[in-house]
């Protein structure tokens, strides 16, 4: 699913490579400092600073902070949408889920702060994300529950589990890796996350979601 609630307030378009490069700069920097400052606390000097750019470079990219923050959430959701966008009733829901969920746990262990961005910003009541939430939200996500609603009518899945609250399972437990890392290294007593930790969530999780699917 696009998301793009206003797309008039990136700056004018520059070409090429350089382009590209800043624009990743700036991103990356805009995420450290939306996540540790949250959205009001953040300022456009702190992430040209970060970034090392003038803060003029800033600018030119992103006309205000408010257009850098929608386009770090941007590439935040559009990350997380793009293994369900193209999904159909043809495909093999074991395939898809296993996929999604390898994904999204791979995500919370290399993009943390993206994920930490997007919850604050919904426990705040998401008022940087009403356009989000409107008709093209609602639109995208039914389209994705009634694929898992026709797997079901074709057997593939189990007909008693909700497609709807399937997949707000898959966004919570994949999401909780990288929003309540604290939590999950003081309960196991480690200083950080390692790749065997993740690797033992996503078969642990795939395992309990397939099951509990009816997938064999």
């Amino acid at each position: 699913m696009l998301f793009n609630l206003d797309p008039d307030n990136k700056a004018r378009p520059v070409g090429g490579r350089i382009r590209q490069k800043n624009e990743s700069i700036i991103l990356r920097a805009a995420e450290i400092e939306f996540a540790n400052s949250g959205f009001k606390g953040a300022s456009m000097n702190d992430i040209a600073q970060r970034a090392d750019l003038p803060k003029a470079n800033i600018h030119y990219y992103f006309k205000n902070k408010l257009g850098l923050y929608i386009a770090v959430l941007s590439d935040i959701i559009a990350l997380w949408d793009s293994t369900l966008n193209a999904i159909t009733p043809e495909d093999n829901p074991r395939e898809v889920l296993t996929t999604y969920v390898q994904r999204k746990i791979e995500f919370s262990a290399q993009n943390p702060l993206a994920s930490r961005i997007f919850a604050n910003e919904l426990i705040s009541g998401a008022p940087n994300m009403k356009e989000y939430f409107r008709d093209d939200y609602a639109i995208w996500f039914k389209g994705r529950a009634d694929i898992f609603r026709a797997w079901a009518a074709q057997g593939k899945i189990d007909p008693e589990v909700s497609p709807e609250h399937l997949i707000f399972l898959l966004w919570s437990a994949t999401q909780h890796y990288a929003d309540f890392s604290t939590q999950i290294e003081a309960a196991l007593g480690k200083e950080q996350l390692d790749e065997s930790d993740y690797q033992d969530a996503a078969s642990t999780l795939l395992h309990i979601i397939l099951k509990g699917c009816g997938i064999k």
